[in-house]
């Protein structure tokens, strides 16, 4: 904010602020003197017009000298009083000086008679006048500062939430670039158009998480593109092991959702679910739209003897689940539960699409 005027805005609630106080100044004239309102509003527009660009920016700068957040009440208090009382006298002196000037025209419609409670009024109004701007000036600049201040905390959010993606995409399982690259070396021997096309699904794979943003959102389509590529991966090392199975709901698919937030729990799904099964098991992919809601569930076979909590089980999970409530507050949830051999992880978030945010 570099003055009062500094914006349109400003300047439109201003300008006819002043003119109506001029109004009201000249009707006070017109009551104190019995003058004709010509030439009240020939001494009272003027007048006040002038002492709203003077008041105005000498009360604009006090307050910045004087912030309330560093200075002492009784300080500021001090500063503004003397300067309303100066600028009061300064306001009735210009105005004896105005007057005297219209009265030199010698004509019927134009200066004053200026009584001493005229001259007291105009001492006054001045003062309560310069005292209203200051305290609306430290308005706007209160309000200036809150606003600057959830600017600042809504970076910050966003650069956390940029952090907490950089640190998910370094927790997707090393071992799975590994396997990876040991599946395509395998395969390069027995059958190269097949290692081909997997290396071409791990480099398009790890081309779409590093584009991603944390402050941009994907569609569930995408996350689905996303997962498929994943598990089309994972299959060619799991071979018939590795079921996949995908129920998503038209209307869900349009729907907003944080990047890579499906990723981890597919991941956990295959190295903690199938990857301890000796026959293999299916991974099921739910989506769907209710209401004012969007409920994805991601549902793994695990082996009935396997312990679910083992150390770093839980990394992804807990890793949506603060980034549901860093997004979504209360409005986001993550449920995870074990039923005889399943194990199931359901979220749930509010229901937006594009054209809906």
């Amino acid at each position: 904010m570099k003055g009062p005027l500094s914006t349109r805005r400003s300047l439109a609630l201003f300008l006819p602020v002043w003119l109506m106080l001029g109004l009201v100044l000249a009707a006070l004239v017109v009551l104190a003197t019995g003058a004709g309102w010509t030439n009240a509003l020939l001494f009272a527009l003027p007048m006040t017009m002038v002492y709203a660009f003077a008041a105005g920016f000498s009360a604009y700068y006090l307050c910045r000298a004087y912030p309330l957040s560093q200075k002492k009440v009784g300080s500021i208090v001090l500063v503004l009083g003397l300067a309303a009382l100066v600028s009061g006298a300064l306001w009735m002196g210009a105005g004896l000086a105005f007057n005297g000037v219209l009265g030199a025209l010698e004509v019927e419609w134009a200066g004053l008679e200026m009584p001493q409670a005229l001259k007291a009024m105009i001492f006054g109004l001045g003062v309560i006048l310069y005292g209203l701007s200051a305290i609306a000036h430290y308005l706007a600049i209160e309000f200036d500062r809150a606003r600057l201040a959830e600017r600042r905390e809504l970076e910050s959010k966003l650069m956390a939430q940029e952090a907490e993606l950089r640190m998910l995409r370094t927790q997707i399982d090393p071992h799975f670039l590994f396997n990876s690259l040991n599946s395509i070396s395998a395969l390069t021997s027995i059958d190269p158009a097949r290692a081909r096309e997997m290396t071409l699904k791990v480099a398009d794979f790890f081309r779409h998480t590093l584009g991603l943003k944390a402050h941009t959102q994907a569609t569930v389509d995408d996350e689905i593109t996303l997962v498929r590529d994943f598990l089309s991966i994972e299959k060619v090392r799991f071979g018939a092991r590795l079921s996949v199975e995908y129920d998503i709901d038209d209307e869900a698919r349009t729907c907003l959702l944080p990047p890579m937030i499906l990723q981890p729990l597919v991941e956990n799904a295959v190295k903690h679910g199938i990857g301890g099964l000796t026959g293999g098991g299916l991974v099921s992919i739910i989506a769907r739209r209710d209401a004012s809601l969007l409920r994805i569930s991601v549902e793994n076979d695990v082996d009935e003897d396997q312990d679910t909590s083992l150390p770093g089980a839980g990394i992804g999970l807990a890793n949506v689940q603060q980034r549901l409530a860093t997004a979504y507050g209360h409005e986001g949830g993550v449920r995870h539960a074990r039923r005889d051999n399943k194990y199931r992880v359901e979220l749930t978030l509010p229901a937006r699409t594009i054209t809906e945010t």
